[in-house]
């Protein structure tokens, strides 16, 4: 078995090519990036990220979002692995949740010895050409036949060196299940009963700032003011991860770890409780490290979750498929990374390069229209927010104030227009010397008052267009689907002044 397992690696076949993609989900992605000092991007490495999104028998959904580092050999090798061990059989309708969780997490662990295997030779002969090298002799002083070796235990070193963090939702049985290793992250945005909008982060990122993790490292006998101090653990911020060799096999060489009773970098999935989907109306993402890094870069961590929400509804409300949502939200996190850096304020130090970014959308019961909603198709605009909580348990609620069209007859959430598209370009939302931050919270507080005071049919500001294409006049114009006439009407009895004296000239008022 792991010889078969090693040639499936080698030949890149997946065992997972006849398993049908879920139709119901978008991904969208953008490689990693360092800035120069004239501002344009040079990607660093080939991008490590991964992704898998499937659909398998008797209602079974799998998601999942990996950052790979120091290669993409480990991420790759888990989104094909991963999948084999959850979707070929092993779950039944018949499954508890006790029997779900159990599962997932035999999965993780088959999944990461069955890597190692993959570069058992490798490692192998990694040693023995240590043990034939003289140490404390530089290259150079080395023989022809020394020189060689290590030329190819650099090659090793390459081949054998890496690993994964994993973020990973499964629906069975209509319930949702997120497993986590490492610092990718999931939200889930649903509509409550009241008809708010509840975001919710699933589970916490395993690092040093997290204080159950701490407490687990404390327990092995590791120095835990050390390893707050630290942070980065082998190059890497994550205490769960998987494959990296080096924190596995050789952590009693790394000095922060050298103290630990057992392994302390563990590949184990922290698996939350069940959450049922029964009518849960809205939307679940999945993100990895990189793009989570580069927003929080760009404007800090306290309003990360709510920002994202805010941008992947306003895609929604103009996107017609969900991979164009995904991309859009990306580009938009992307764009929004660079400008900070291009800009010389204040985060533009913490905003010089990015990683890897990778976003995955899944809709629950959730409709996209074949086009976008226009204000001229009706509907009513509502505020949707939630109460902020800065709780620090695993299941963080968080807040986010939106405006979202709901269709004007009622029903289920549809796809509807945002006002609350904060960081669209060519919108007028941003003016000179405001921070995105600073428009995207200004921009929320003018949407949730127009909001607010909408009221009727939702539509008396816009005038409908038929499905046919408006023919211009004589005179070459084609009739406004925006009428003014009330603004102009309004506006000229607070500023009577001024449109006697200028109005003429000016031109104001619909022409």
């Amino acid at each position: 078995m792991a010889s078969q397992r090693r040639q499936m690696m080698q030949s890149h076949q997946s065992w997972t090519d006849d398993l049908p993609l879920c139709q119901m989900c978008g991904v969208g992605t953008a490689p990693n990036c360092t800035y120069g000092p004239d501002g344009k991007d040079t990607q660093s490495h080939p991008n490590e990220d991964g992704h898998f999104r499937f659909r398998g028998e008797e209602g079974c959904f799998l998601y999942g979002v990996f950052n790979g580092f120091d290669g993409s050999r480990v991420s790759s090798f888990v989104s094909q692995c991963l999948t084999a061990e959850l979707l070929l059989g092993q779950l039944k309708s018949t499954h508890t949740d006790s029997d779900v969780r159990r599962i997932l997490s035999q999965a993780f662990d088959v999944v990461e010895k069955s890597y190692f295997e993959t570069i058992g030779d490798a490692l192998a002969e990694k040693a023995t050409i240590i043990s034939q090298l003289p140490e404390g002799v530089s290259f150079h002083q080395l023989s022809p036949q020394s020189q060689k070796l290590s030329e190819r235990l650099k090659d090793l070193e390459q081949e054998v060196s890496g690993g994964a963090t994993a973020v990973v939702a499964l629906i069975h049985n209509n319930k949702l299940y997120i497993a986590n290793v490492g610092t990718n992250r999931a939200l889930l945005c649903k509509s409550t009963s009241d008809g708010q909008n509840q975001v919710i982060q699933i589970g916490r990122p395993h690092t040093t700032e997290n204080e159950d993790e701490l407490q687990r490292l404390a327990g092995l006998g590791l120095d835990v003011s050390g390893l707050r101090q630290a942070a980065l653990i082998a190059g890497q911020s994550s205490t769960r991860r998987i494959g990296d060799y080096r924190v596995k096999y050789n952590y009693t060489d790394i000095d922060l770890l050298s103290a630990a009773k057992n392994k302390p970098i563990i590949a184990e999935p922290e698996i939350q409780a069940s959450q049922s989907l029964e009518g849960v109306t809205g939307f679940l993402l999945l993100m990895s490290e990189g793009l989570i890094k580069a927003l929080e870069s760009a404007h800090g961590p306290e309003q990360a979750n709510q920002e994202m929400v805010a941008m992947v509804a306003a895609e929604l409300a103009q996107q017609g498929s969900l991979e164009a949502v995904a991309q859009s939200v990306v580009e938009r996190v992307k764009r929004l990374h660079h400008d900070v850096y291009a800009s010389g304020r204040q985060r533009a130090s913490h905003c010089s390069r990015h990683e890897d970014m990778t976003l995955l959308i899944r809709t629950l019961n959730y409709t996209l229209a074949d086009g976008a909603l226009t204000p001229t198709q009706g509907g009513r605009i509502y505020p949707v927010s939630v109460p902020y909580s800065n709780c620090p348990s695993s299941t963080s609620k968080t807040s986010v104030t939106l405006s979202l069209v709901m269709p004007s007859q009622g029903g289920t959430l549809t796809n509807g227009t945002n006002t609350a598209s904060t960081l669209e370009e060519g919108t007028p939302t941003h003016t000179p010397g405001q921070s995105p931050t600073t428009t995207l919270h200004s921009t929320n507080n003018q949407t949730t008052q127009s909001s607010s005071s909408s009221s009727g049919d939702g539509g008396s500001l816009f005038r409908q267009r038929g499905s046919q294409a408006v023919q211009p006049d004589e005179t070459g114009r084609v009739p406004p689907y925006v009428d003014f006439t009330q603004f102009y009407r309004l506006w000229g009895s607070d500023h009577g002044d001024f449109l006697g004296t200028q109005g003429a000239s000016a031109g104001l008022g619909p022409q």
